[in-house]
């Protein structure tokens, strides 16, 4: 993976082969995926999405003592306020007094930037960060103009770097260069190997080569892990996992979100990488390898009991601790299976239907699924090999599992809805009101003051999904009181008419 020496990381059509335009059977995508079929695949018609600006933003503003600055127009860095609860709120969390949001700043392009340039404002918003903030880090986030018009931020932040304190990190995230919004997590890996990881270890090799050499042998002979994280995860599913890593005798450290810049470095120096969500964190943790010779678990999410059992087997074999492992599943899975008995009886064929980041999305359906409910529908925001696994455990009962693979575009999702009426709809919130204003029960797949993975986690999935259950006038009743978006003709049309299946390419 020679892509750190670049100063773009590629777009993920062209790593991983992605797609994004899909409608139909499970064992369908999997044969299309599988052959080729579904590359240059597109829509005639569209109808919202999500730019790789905002899940980009949504981890680089979480990052402490920083300052991300947004390059662009002034509307490009407004989702940083959608990310200012759960930041004050994991302040909190920690023991400060005095909470504070995300500090970013816009460069605010404008007509006339767009025409001579807008390196000289980047080089003004930078300094003007260095001097009010003074942060460990200035974050330099690129948006669609500056890609347009030509902007090197590279060459502005290397300029710069010697005169702030603060180290100077590029980040591309245009988002008119992607369809597939995953690509962020990759933009902004790129930028953290390249600028917090490569420096540090090369200038500590020119130094003391044996010694570092050394003190990362011991340390990777010990059992010091990185736990990766992403910013969908509540700072409950972090203490979760850590709680289950703990019990093997693993110390933790978790990144990127929330880890401070100068932390960043001791990602070098662990005994293995621990992925919670493979989507998000392939980039990293197979540079890692590469680059440092740490090797890397990426294959489950755990979500539910048996992904939590898998995730949980997979790291304890890297270090010999399959005894140890074993009597922490067995002593969880009977005690979750005596307080699911009664839930699992009152979930037992309803249906559900589930949207949302890719491994998320199947992840979640496959614990559904194992707590006897029937998956009608889920829709990926996009899909490539990381899904593989979950959605041949999806198949495998429901071979015609209708998959919906688009980033938003709701006139799919309504029209599914009214087709397979499902008892309740799991998703983002941005997903979950088409759901709610249909008269169907939704729960936010993340976030909140809730747990969603791990053993606890499947459990109190379970339990949200079962009270909600019981009572779900509150979704009837503002069907009746909602004026649809969409014409009733539209619910009995073909929801995937306007996709188009692209060209095998060898």
């Amino acid at each position: 993976m020679n892509y750190i020496d670049e100063k773009v990381a590629p777009k993920r059509e062209e790593r991983l082969g992605a797609c994004i335009e899909f409608g139909g059977a499970a064992c369908e995508l999997k044969r299309k995926f599988g052959g080729g079929c579904l590359k240059n695949s597109s829509r005639a018609f569209g109808q919202g999405s999500i730019c790789q600006l905002l899940p980009g933003t949504a981890i680089l503003n979480s990052i402490p003592d920083s300052v991300v600055i947004v390059h662009g127009s002034i509307g490009c860095g407004g989702g940083g306020h959608s990310h200012n609860a759960n930041i004050r709120w994991r302040q909190t969390l920690g023991g400060s007094q005095n909470p504070r949001g995300a500090f970013w700043i816009s460069t605010n392009l404008n007509e006339r930037d767009v025409v001579s340039g807008g390196e000289e404002k980047l080089e003004e918003a930078i300094l003007e960060a260095d001097r009010r903030y003074r942060p460990a880090s200035i974050i330099v986030v690129s948006s669609c103009v500056p890609g347009i018009i030509g902007d090197d931020i590279d060459s502005v932040a290397a300029r710069l770097q010697p005169q702030v304190k603060g180290k100077i990190l590029p980040v591309h995230c245009e988002g008119f260069k992607t369809k597939i919004m995953a690509t962020a997590y990759d933009a902004v890996y790129h930028s953290i190997a390249r600028n917090l990881l490569e420096t540090e270890e090369k200038e500590g090799a020119e130094i003391f080569p044996d010694e570092l050499k050394e003190a990362q042998k011991k340390l990777r002979q010990s059992k010091l892990v990185n736990l990766l994280n992403v910013s969908s995860m509540t700072p409950l599913d972090e203490k979760e996992l850590t709680r289950l890593l703990n019990a093997l005798g693993l110390e933790v450290k978790i990144y990127p979100c929330f880890a401070h810049p100068q932390d960043m470095k001791y990602a070098t120096q662990a005994a293995l990488s621990i992925s919670t969500c493979p989507t998000h964190d392939d980039y990293l943790v197979k540079y890692l390898e590469e680059r440092f010779g740490v090797p890397y678990i990426l294959r489950h999410m755990p979500i539910g009991i048996n992904n939590t059992n898998l995730w949980l087997r997979d790291i304890a074999k890297i270090f010999g601790l399959e005894e140890a492992a074993e009597r922490i599943i067995q002593r969880e899975t009977a005690e979750l299976g005596e307080a699911l008995s009664l839930i699992r009886n009152n979930l037992a064929g309803k249906k559900a239907m589930l949207s949302a980041g890719e491994v998320r999305t199947f992840a979640t359906a496959v614990w559904l699924q194992e707590l006897g409910l029937d998956i009608v529908a889920v829709r990926p925001y996009h899909y490539d090999e990381f899904g593989e696994i979950d959605l041949e455990k999806l198949s495998n009962v429901n071979p015609g599992l209708q998959v919906n693979v688009a980033t938003v575009h709701p006139f799919e999702t309504v029209n599914l809805i009214e087709r397979n009426r499902p008892d309740i709809y799991l998703g983002h919130n941005s997903d979950n009101i088409w759901a709610a204003k249909q008269g169907i029960p939704v729960l936010p797949i993340y976030g909140g003051p809730n747990t969603y993975v791990g053993y606890v986690g499947a459990f109190d999935i379970a339990r949200r999904i079962n009270r909600i259950l019981k009572n779900p006038s509150f979704n009837r009743k503002l069907k009746g009181n909602t004026r649809q978006p969409y014409y009733e003709s539209w619910y009995k049309e073909e929801p995937y008419q306007f996709l188009t299946e692209g060209s095998v390419q060898g």
